[in-house]
């Protein structure tokens, strides 16, 4: 999963990307608001973590942008914030926010509410992705085949989870590249061929299906 961090304090801006990051997500992190809308034009991120008070710009004004602009975001948006007020909540939700959080906030609180915003988003009820004899447990990161825990790597565990939420749809190598690394990450050409490459060994070899020329599926039940 990558998401954007907009948040202008370096110290809480670098622990929560640490932590985060930690966790098995991939974090971009941007302390200048007025750099949000480019980095959203042209990247793909699940989920958006918006600090409302901003030294350069107005929270507020940035959280209307990305919800009504010529390009509006549809991913999940989350107001992280110091600002405790009920009128502030009432504002930053009926702007477009999925959830409101207060500073100094539990890391894992933070990360189970981004994982449940994202969940909405691609309208599932719970957090274990089920296909076939594989499932997949977002929250606790375990991944099981006929009953039997799969160990994998973080990326693999990433691939395997963006493929699974998308099940029925063609995936491109692009696709993945973006949900799996942010700024600065060396990316191979072949990473992507390699990640599924030790997927279907680890987990079997007709669990995803090449398309030529195009990308990667889920296959259904008895394809090769």
């Amino acid at each position: 999963m990558r998401i954007l961090l907009v948040e202008d304090d370096p110290q809480l801006g670098r622990i929560t990307q640490i932590g985060l990051e930690q966790l098995g997500m991939t974090v971009d992190w941007l302390q200048r608001g007025e750099t949000v809308l480019t980095a959203v034009a042209t990247h793909q991120y699940a989920c958006l973590l918006l600090d409302l008070g901003l030294q350069t710009m107005d929270g507020m004004q940035l959280l209307r942008n990305l919800r009504r602009g010529n390009r509006p975001y549809q991913g999940a948006i989350l107001i992280v914030t110091a600002r405790d007020q009920i009128p502030d909540r009432i504002a930053g939700l009926d702007e477009g926010a999925d959830d409101f959080i207060i500073k100094p906030f539990d890391l894992d609180e933070l990360a189970a509410r981004i994982r449940a915003a994202c969940r909405r988003s691609h309208g599932r009820l719970h957090e274990v992705l089920q296909h076939g004899e594989l499932t997949l447990d977002v929250a606790a990161r375990e991944v099981r085949y006929q009953g039997q825990l799969v160990v994998l790597t973080g990326k693999e565990f990433c691939v395997l989870q963006y493929l699974m939420e998308r099940h029925g749809q063609v995936v491109t190598r692009e696709q993945l590249e973006e949900a799996l690394y942010g700024w600065g990450e060396e990316i191979e050409s072949n990473a992507v061929q390699v990640h599924i490459h030790h997927l279907r060994k680890k987990i079997s070899k007709h669990c995803i299906r090449t398309v030529h020329a195009l990308g990667y599926t889920m296959s259904t039940d008895g394809e090769s």
